[in-house]
């Protein structure tokens, strides 16, 4: 079974919500990605999103372009990036998301790349820029490979549109919490409670907030609605900070653990 669908699975039937972190793959460098990937499975994230970097990050806020800057500037590509994760595969099974621009897949070749994701033991896709209504060649390839295909559904997604994305959906539904860009928030979107509402009224897969949660506080709010909680550029802002430091494993390790632990509070 895919690891994302057992993973969910798993914290369902014992009546835990999910922790998904995002990062910048290559930020400050791979090794560093690697390393940090095994800190977050030890510290309690079940998923792990990797934004591979990209010129042109059109739905990221600042901190997560000057994190994926910084992951073009260390030679980070898609193929050494897979190259990585099928390493980290000897010492982890922590589910992980390629959080991508479709420019990256079509250069390759979309048939290739995803054949080469399922190979390195990657488990889904997010494709940013790939409309659910163009995407039924992507979703074919992808359940052929056995990897999900996971969907945005943003506030101000009508809600008809809602309902085919979410049917078109494998994995998990990514419920972006605001309008515009990624980035920290000092508080939580104050309609959350009735956006999670109306998606779950058309599926039966979980739904992770993301976009602007910042601190424990808020994460345990969201896990309260939502089935997983989704936290990036707060930890992305840590690493930026620690840089090349031989403390960054350790200290983002630590700050990401306050997270885990107050999802898995609720």
């Amino acid at each position: 079974m895919n690891r994302i669908v057992e993973r969910f699975a798993r914290l369902k039937r014992e009546g835990k919500k999910a922790f998904i972190v995002y990062i910048g793959a290559g930020d400050p460098n791979l090794t560093a990605t690697r390393q940090l990937a095994v800190a977050f499975d030890k510290a309690g994230v079940d998923v792990l999103e990797l934004g591979v970097p990209f010129s042109d990050p059109l739905a990221d806020g600042l901190v997560n372009q000057l994190a994926a800057q910084r992951g073009l500037e260390s030679g980070t590509t898609p193929p050494k990036l897979l190259e990585t994760i099928a390493t980290l595969r000897k010492q982890s099974q922590i589910p992980i998301v390629l959080y991508i621009y479709f420019n990256l897949i079509h250069k390759v070749g979309m048939e290739k790349f995803i054949t080469d994701a399922a190979k390195a033991s990657v488990d889904g896709l997010l494709v940013l820029d790939l409309p659910p209504e163009e995407s039924e060649n992507y979703e074919t390839l992808m359940r052929k490979a056995g990897l999900c295909h996971i969907y945005l559904v943003a506030p101000t997604t009508p809600e008809d549109r809602m309902e085919l994305i979410v049917k078109r959906g494998s994995g998990f539904i990514y419920c972006v919490s605001r309008e515009g860009v990624t980035g920290m928030q000092t508080k939580v979107a104050s309609n959350l409670t009735e956006q999670v509402a109306k998606i779950r009224a058309h599926t039966t897969l979980p739904i992770a907030v993301g976009f602007g949660i910042s601190n424990p506080e808020q994460a345990r709010l969201v896990a309260r609605e939502a089935d997983g909680v989704v936290v990036g550029s707060a930890v992305v802002n840590q690493i930026a900070h620690g840089g090349n430091s031989p403390e960054l494993v350790t200290k983002v390790g630590a700050f990401v653990k306050t997270l885990a632990d107050a999802v898995k509070s609720i």
